[in-house]
């Protein structure tokens, strides 16, 4: 069995619950916050600018050194454009001995355009896909959003699959958008409110798993660092791969 340690944060393009916006703030959050909580897997959302051409807003080399992590996206084929850091504000970093095998960008469709980025590896002799998504406010798009997730799935090779992200869910359960009606596989996780900073009130960010592993020791980061840098806490848990 084999245990990996990740975090997912919405950082709200850098904007701050006193309405300032300071990506340096958010790249130190991370390193004093979600450091003790990421030894593996690191996914940001709303990381990038929200209009064409999606520019950086995060010093990513920085955000690098301080968790010990490799930014997965160093290949133009893996950013939206030359001026992204990711996909549509998705942005993932893995630990090092992550042996990336295949990796895509999934366009999923909205009112606002939303994608998923998809990461197959191995890793201490096991295989597995790390997936990231900002997925809709609304319920009928994040079902046809997941739906698409899971035809994705359904033509790639069998693998546990980890999917961390602002899946915009509110209910504890998931509704349709997470179930294996839609998706073809059961996605599996706690949920834990996280939004609004302040004071949390709906599990919009989740990590999830599907058999036979499992996710544990989740927990969301109340530190007055994170909370001052985003309108969404960030979450950490533990993904069992069997």
């Amino acid at each position: 069995m084999l245990e990996l340690s990740c975090a997912t944060w919405n950082i709200h393009r850098a904007k701050g619950r006193d309405g300032n916006v300071n990506p340096g703030r958010v790249v130190e959050a991370i390193g004093t916050a979600l450091v003790p909580h990421a030894d593996d897997i690191l996914a940001l959302q709303e990381a990038d600018g929200e209009c064409r051409p999606h520019a950086s807003i995060l010093d990513v080399a920085r955000v690098a050194e301080l968790t010990g992590l490799d930014y997965v996206h160093n290949t133009l084929s893996l950013r939206w454009g030359p001026q992204s850091d990711g996909f549509l504000g998705t942005i993932l970093f893995l630990h090092p001995r992550f042996e990336q095998v295949h990796a895509d960008l999934i366009d999923l469709p909205g009112h606002c355009h939303r994608g998923a980025v998809s990461v197959e590896t191995k890793v201490d002799g096991k295989m597995c896909r790390i997936m990231s998504t900002h997925l809709s406010l609304s319920q009928p798009l994040r079902i046809i959003q997941m739906r698409i997730i899971g035809q994705y799935l359904r033509r790639r090779p069998d693998m546990q699959t980890i999917l961390l992200g602002d899946l915009n869910e509110w209910r504890p359960w998931g509704g349709i958008a997470l179930s294996r009606k839609c998706v073809g596989t059961k996605l599996c996780g706690p949920s834990l409110a996280t939004f609004p900073t302040g004071r949390p009130l709906l599990p919009l960010d989740r990590i999830l798993t599907n058999a036979p592993g499992t996710v544990k020791d989740v927990s969301v980061i109340d530190t007055p660092e994170t909370n001052l840098a985003s309108d969404h806490r960030p979450l950490a848990g533990r993904v069992i791969v069997g």
